[in-house]
């Protein structure tokens, strides 16, 4: 423990007596004690570095009294400008061990801002409390999520208990969090998003049946937009309250007495006045458009006990929320996921509340983590703020075409606000401050006279001094800064007025009724977003007019909301575009768009060139039209799959983005998972204006911190959790295969071979797709002569048929890595085979060869002609339905499941198994000379595994596509059969490859334990053996072979 804690120490029990009185404060403690406690663990407490205030270690929050209580806590503890904890001070006279307002207090404001852990102290007591868990003031004891106790008696032998998981240090080296997740309890764990969101949904059901009970005029469209403006207003005016704007409690007061609703409009008129905000737009006001003016919340009827029932729960000591705490990023969180679900009306005019048809579809809402966001604007709005002034600036339009509940907007708009304090703070800020329209004021804590009583007069001058060091920017700053760079774009009128309120927040985050009132004598506090953030459909243009029959509806026109880019932006376009685009945009496939929008389909084909190929995915179409708003000089960053690197549909998108060099930089994630509940395969892309030669590839490897590693590649740091490489721009529409600097390595050498698997084989094939699998696909149960008697999952019960009409049929979970083969099924293969040819056995055939079998197809008549929506309806009704590849299957053959974690492959030495879909087999040319079992080897080597990795599809788990797309490029060794060397190589490989198959097959009936054991140690002896020997059939060096094996071994 550091010496100036212990002498401390000692300093409390030697004056205790005094320090222990009621009248000694919390100022007093904070900085005779508490302030030092966290200077020893490494705290710059007063700010000795001089960071302008979005970047200290530690911020001493502007406490404010509301409703007779104090509505922040007395310190926040960052790292990058990132909150990780609280610390909430007390006096020594209140015992902490028992005392449950502060226990309560502390752990409503960490929960509310979503921190894991945070710290309640007097200096003689020491508390850590789990914010993760739901607070509760009735029934929660002060030991209820207390995760540490110590009294300062504890401090000596205990520091390193504070210091390892506390301090800036650890908390860098992931100490913080690993400590937090060990303590993590299941039990009574309910985040503060996932809470609020079942809050205002709850809120949303109650005003939507009772709107549309008493207004029976109501419109859907018309139920949606009061129900949101309600809840809207409400959140608003309550987070106004807790931060001090507003009077604490008017909310609440509106329980007492009648017309509710009334007086709450009352409220909200007079928040017109003072805000401006298109939040509260309820008259004509010259140079405010009247379009977006509310005539609807204002002739409502709502009744008093449903709002009643929303308003009690709005504060302590029923609410556990603490409002001023919650991030914005939270607040957009919960917003995003409110925005899935739609009002309808039914045909009684009630109200009902459902999943939008897409979002259900999608299988959810997925939020942006807050990392990535914060990444994207950095790496597009921070490259071009670097190294300019406000004046250089000053042109810099920010987009985000899809911008939901506005998450990408609110982080930019921070950003700049950052960006503008710091340069104003560092740049003469006296200066600035005397301007005629400051565009900053000095900020801090003015500490009362009756705080310092217990110091002398020159320490309090001193004190005061240090808390009013810093700077802050005017609320007419933060209000230009939004009008002149913040721009946005939904298709979802509610999406749009999320995203105003979220920046309306934004605005007046730090502000109080103090603050506001010098402003309020000129203007108003809020600035109207009409012109910056707007609704409408960010793909379609009013030019889709000219297409055939669009728009002869209104309800047409409401749902295509057809958006003019020249028109709603004029200024913007006419200097050239947007600075920076940036966002998450939707991700819906062909199939989608045609069942919910099939009015956009035939539009984009003829608008987009990425909507030219193939069923592409509509994330491909922002791409193509953001990079048309994009400014030559502009930046791009956006997070969306990566499927269109390669795959077919990608080849439009890719020729747009080859044409104009535009890539800048790529954050590859293959199949590490960054949406929360969902599996999606993504990276962060970053396209520029300007034609680039080069950019920047980082391949993410597999990690337990996607936040640490991008800050590692942010800050240029080596760590093994990424690869990064600079590659050369794509040059055409062929597929991308990018890789960092030493997969490359590796990959260049095993390109050197002159023949890939395609080469070599007559065809890779996928098994028969019979669509109707239950029916054709028999279990057996017992083999007769010319008979089997089978299990037929379809009708459920047992069946016998004639050997002549089925084949033996492998299912994927048959096969298996050098595991010996044996079907347990058969299909019935209504086909004859010929040379050249596979047809269709006649139903007379059948019926007189194979009577059993024609019984139990015709039993099964109408389920066949059943499928895909009857189209099997007729006398072929029996036949497959894509009849492919029947001719391939009656030959020596390797085979592959299409999805596993590693190559696992089999072989068919007889050359008479026929298989299913899951299942895709290998059968090589006549010309090849090489033993099956020679390939076999290749093929299940990690240089396989390796070359996948790379250059396929990477799933979730680490799983593998085993697709002839990604196979039949891997580049396969042949043997030069004059090479006497080579051929003993070959044969070493099939003798290893049948001892491999031999062990297997002993494996699967081996009965003795101590056998097994010894049978998988020769098995793993003998694998590694063949790895070794096709490292040296690849001429690989010992380096590339380290190469391979860690990123096989990654997986």
């Amino acid at each position: 423990m550091p010496t100036n804690i212990q002498k401390l120490i000692e300093h409390f029990k030697y004056n205790q007596d005094e320090y222990m009185r009621a009248n000694y404060n919390e100022t007093q403690t904070r900085r005779k004690f508490i302030d030092p406690f966290f200077m020893a663990l490494g705290w710059d407490v007063s700010n000795e570095a001089g960071y302008a205030l979005a970047y200290q270690q530690v911020v001493h929050e502007d406490a404010i009294k509301v409703g007779g209580a104090t509505k922040a806590p007395d310190y926040s503890f960052r790292i990058g400008g990132v909150r990780k904890f609280f610390v909430e001070a007390k006096k020594p006279s209140v015992k902490l061990f028992h005392d449950v307002n502060s226990a309560f207090q502390l752990r409503r404001y960490g929960w509310s801002a979503k921190l894991s852990l945070s710290i309640l102290t007097n200096f003689a007591e020491l508390t850590i409390y789990d914010c993760r868990m739901k607070p509760n003031r009735i029934g929660d004891k002060a030991s209820h999520a207390r995760i540490l106790y110590m009294t300062l008696d504890e401090y000596a032998h205990r520091w390193h208990e504070i210091a390892d998981v506390f301090s800036p240090q650890a908390i860098m080296k992931g100490a913080f969090d690993k400590f937090s997740k060990s303590k993590k309890s299941k039990r009574g764990t309910a985040e503060v998003d996932d809470a609020l969101l079942q809050e205002i949904e709850t809120w949303r059901n109650l005003l939507a049946k009772n709107i549309a009970l008493r207004n029976p005029d109501i419109s859907h469209e018309q139920l949606n937009f009061g129900v949101q403006c309600v809840i809207d207003r409400i959140i608003f005016l309550r987070i106004c309250e807790d931060r001090g704007i507003e009077t604490y409690g008017r909310l609440m007061a509106l329980q007492n007495g009648k017309n509710v609703y009334e007086r709450f409009m009352h409220l909200c008129h007079q928040a017109d006045i003072r805000y401006n905000s298109g939040l509260f737009h309820f008259r004509h006001e010259k140079g405010r458009p009247d379009i977006s003016m509310d005539t609807i919340t204002t002739n409502l009827t709502i009744d008093d006990k449903t709002l009643k029932d929303i308003f009690n729960g709005l504060y302590y000591p029923e609410s556990p929320y603490e409002f001023s705490m919650i991030p914005a990023d939270i607040l957009g969180q919960v917003y995003e996921q409110f925005l899935g679900k739609v009002i309808r009306l039914t045909e009684g005019h009630r109200a009902k509340v459902e999943e939008k048809p897409e979002v259900k579809k999608a299988g959810g809402v997925y939020y942006t983590p807050t990392y990535i966001v914060d990444y994207i604007v950095a790496e597009t709005v921070g490259k071009l703020l670097h190294c300019k002034s406000p004046k250089a600036i000053g042109h810099v339009k920010i987009l985000d075409p899809a911008c939901g509940s506005g998450t990408f907007l609110l982080q930019a708009y921070q950003f700049l606000l950052d960006w503008y304090l710091e340069y104003y703070s560092t740049h003469e800020p006296e200066k600035w401050a005397k301007k005629k329209k400051p565009p900053i004021r000095e900020s801090g804590i003015r500490i009362q006279d009756s705080d310092l009583s217990g110091f002398r007069k020159p320490d309090r001058s001193k004190l005061a001094w240090q808390e009013l060091g810093s700077w802050q920017l005017t609320l007419h700053e933060r209000k230009r800064i939004l009008i002149a760079h913040i721009h946005g774009v939904d298709i979802d009128r509610q999406a749009v007025e999320v995203t105003k309120l979220s920046l309306f927040l934004k605005v007046l985050e730090g502000e109080n009724d103090a603050s506001l009132q010098p402003t309020l004598i000129y203007e108003r506090a809020l600035p109207d977003l009409s012109d910056n953030i707007k609704c409408g459909n960010s793909l379609v243009g009013w030019d889709v007019l000219q297409e055939s029959e669009v728009g002869s509806q209104e309800s047409d026109m409401k749902n295509l909301n057809p958006f003019d880019w020249h028109a709603e932006f004029s200024t913007v376009m006419a200097a050239g575009g947007f600075d920076a685009i940036i966002g998450n945009p939707p991700y819906a496939r062909i199939q989608t768009l045609v069942k919910f929008y099939p009015m956009q389909v035939d539009y984009f084909k003829k608008t987009y060139q990425s909507a030219k190929t193939g069923n592409y995915d509509i994330y491909v179409l922002f791409l193509e039209k953001c990079m048309q708003l994009m400014k030559k000089s502009g930046m791009l960053g956006f997070i969306l799959p990566h499927k269109f690197f390669n795959a077919k549909f990608g080849r439009g998108v890719r020729k747009v983005i080859s044409d104009k060099q535009a890539i800048s930089h790529v954050v590859y994630f293959g199949a590490e998972q960054i949406f929360r509940n969902a599996t999606t395969y993504t990276c962060l892309l970053c396209l520029h204006g300007t034609p680039q030669e080069k950019f920047v590839f980082v391949k993410i490897n597999e990690n337990d911190s996607m936040p640490e590693t991008l800050n590692f590649i942010q800050n240029q740091i080596e760590h093994v959790s990424y690869e990064p490489a600079m590659i050369m721009q794509p040059q055409d529409d062929s597929a991308w295969h990018f890789y960092g600097a030493k997969t490359k390595l590796v990959l260049d050498k095993l390109y050197q071979q002159p023949q890939t698997l395609a080469d070599a084989t007559h065809k890779i094939f996928q098994g028969i797709a019979t669509s109707a699998d239950k029916i054709y696909v028999l279990r057996i149960l017992k083999e007769g002569e010319e008979t089997y008697l089978c299990y037929s999952k379809h009708m459920d019960k047992e069946i016998e048929i004639e050997k002549g009409l089925v084949k033996p049929f492998l299912m994927g979970k048959n096969v298996h890595r050098y595991e010996p083969v044996k079907p347990i099924n058969v299909v019935i293969f209504p086909y004859q085979l010929e040379p050249n040819k596979a047809t269709l056995m006649a139903q007379t055939f059948i019926q007189e060869h194979y009577p059993m079998g024609w019984k139990y197809l015709h039993a099964n008549r109408k389920a066949l002609e059943g499928r895909e929506r009857g189209r099997m309806k007729g006398e072929r009704f029996y036949a497959y339905i894509y009849p492919k590849n029947l001719l391939e299957f009656e030959r020596v053959k390797i085979m592959t499941r299409d999805i596993c974690d590693k190559p696992s492959m089999s072989i068919d030495v007889q050359g008479n198994l026929y298989h299913t879909t899951t299942l895709h087999s290998f059968v090589f040319k006549e010309t090849c000379y090489e033993n099956h079992k020679y390939f076999l080897g290749v093929c299940n080597s990690k240089i396989l595994h390796f070359f996948l990795q790379a250059t396929g599809t990477v799933l979730r788990g680490g799983y593998i596509r085993f697709l002839p797309l990604y196979l039949s490029p891997f580049p396969i060794r042949r043997i030069d059969f004059d090479n006497a060397a080579e051929i003993a190589m070959h044969e070493h490989m099939v003798s290893l490859v049948e001892s491999m198959l031999d062990l297997n097959a002993r494996l699967a009936v081996v009965k003795s334990p101590h056998e097994e054991v010894m049978l998988q140690r020769q098995i793993v002896a003998t694998d590694r053996q063949i790895d070794m020997l096709v490292y040296s059939l690849y001429d690989l060096t010992e380096s590339e072979i380290k190469i391979v094996e860690k990123n096989c071994n990654n997986q």
